[in-house]
């Protein structure tokens, strides 16, 4: 008796959760919208986590264009000394020790996350930190642990997102506790010398601390406060890092554009003062990093509806959709970006459709979003331009960026969820010849 009511038990279990996996995954499929087959647990991204497709190439089958979103308090940097202070980490950056002549074959995207990590410290923690030359600093080596998005940790990021709620019941976390409470001690350790000592510093930190009692203001507690620092860093890291690696290759790849970046750079550097201010003016590298963030942004952005919209069909004889309060929303930057509906050949790297004199300047419009749109946009957007524009004005005003053996076109690799080249950003840097004393 008791081994059928067992059997029975267990056939109900499958037949429950069986049930509950096809009808979570059938989402699209009831609501007659054009989709990708599923399969049970691992939806319709098994190519992803089976490593055959990359997730830039995934979300190219998806088009999702109007939403709206809640709106979220933004922080926004205040102090222009934390806006200088990224000089500092360029003269490492461009020193003796990294710039080895002719023989400088380089990667990259390994100098660009060593010194978005030093920038970032010293912005939002007050702390300088030197990886350029000490990579094997804990902090760096933390940092680089939490942002790499591993197999393994694809795998539970999927799950906790299509599985909310079994997520919490086995307690599945995606950051190991040793990097969280590393980062989460250094966070403390920063508030408690400011609030024991009375120090005050140009960083991020001293803004939320002096923004705690205020009326009027988000009332921040200490976990809110470490939350808010954590994330800055997590959503920084390794998208500034990346997007400065991908600049730099188009850059090489490209000496006419080359050329005339030096060009304007050289023009700034013998009639007025380098400042931040003067250097944000310069069109011709605005451009370029436009284009550069139009070709490789994000794959895709995440919105939650606010309220009620109904969709037109995607296509004739297709139903219309309702996106309901709640829903969540994946927007596939790469797929509009790259469309020729918006963009005239779409793969081209050409700067010039975004200055101001250009007809093709779609980045006033909604087809250019590499941050977000409206009060969600990245709080970290105006942040991480200035690192890219310094970096970018002191290197080119140095040297040259060419490509060598090991430069190969870009394939981004299906091993890594994030836009990402199979083989690195391999460069040769060599110092300028016709540079004159620019130190």
């Amino acid at each position: 008796m008791e081994y059928w009511f067992v059997s029975v038990l267990s056939i109900m279990i499958s037949v429950l959760v069986t049930y509950y996996l096809f009808r979570k995954l059938n989402f699209f499929k009831r609501h007659g919208i054009i989709h990708i087959a599923s399969i049970p647990i691992l939806g319709a991204m098994a190519s992803i986590i089976f490593r055959r497709m990359s997730f830039v190439d995934f979300t190219r089958k998806i088009f999702i264009q109007q939403f709206e979103s809640r709106r979220k308090k933004n922080w926004i940097l205040r102090y222009k000394s934390v806006l200088c202070s990224v000089i500092w980490h360029v003269k490492n950056l461009l020193s003796p020790s990294i710039l080895l002549a002719d023989k400088s074959d380089i990667n990259m995207k390994d100098i660009f996350d060593r010194y978005t990590n030093d920038v970032i410290a010293l912005c939002m923690y007050g702390r300088k930190i030197d990886s350029i030359r000490d990579p094997t600093n804990k902090f760096y080596i933390c940092g680089k642990d939490i942002t790499y998005m591993s197999a393994i940790r694809s795998i539970k990021y999927i799950f906790i997102r299509t599985f909310l709620k079994l997520g919490r019941i086995f307690n599945i976390k995606l950051l190991n506790n040793h990097e969280m409470k590393y980062f989460e001690s250094r966070i403390k350790n920063e508030i408690a010398i400011c609030d024991t000592e009375h120090v005050t510093r140009p960083d991020m930190i001293q803004l939320m601390l002096d923004n705690r009692g205020k009326e009027g203001q988000m009332q921040l507690d200490m976990d809110d406060i470490v939350a808010q620092a954590y994330g800055f860093y997590f959503a920084g890291f390794e998208t500034s890092s990346s997007v400065m690696s991908f600049i730099t290759y188009k850059i090489a790849t490209n000496p006419n554009i080359q050329i005339k970046l030096q060009q304007e750079i050289d023009e700034l550097w013998n009639e007025s003062d380098v400042t931040y201010e003067a250097v944000n003016k310069l069109k011709y590298l605005d451009a370029v990093i436009k284009e550069a963030l139009r070709l490789f942004s994000p794959s895709i952005m995440e919105r939650i509806c606010e309220k009620a919209y109904k969709l037109l069909p995607a296509l004739p004889g297709e139903k219309s959709l309702t996106i309901n309060k709640g829903m969540i929303i994946w927007v596939p930057l790469y797929a509009i970006h790259h469309d020729e509906k918006y963009y005239d050949n779409p793969e081209e790297f050409r700067p010039e459709r975004f200055l101001n004199n250009h007809q093709d300047n779609n980045y006033r419009s909604s087809f250019y979003f590499p941050f977000g749109l409206g009060s969600r946009m990245c709080i970290g957007r105006r942040f991480s331009l200035l690192m890219i524009k310094v970096v970018l004005f002191h290197l080119l005003a140095r040297c040259e960026l060419k490509q060598c053996a090991k430069t190969s076109s870009i394939k981004f690799s299906e091993k890594n969820l994030a836009m990402m080249p199979k083989d690195g950003f391999w460069l040769n840097i060599q110092d300028r010849n016709d540079k004159f004393d620019r130190d």
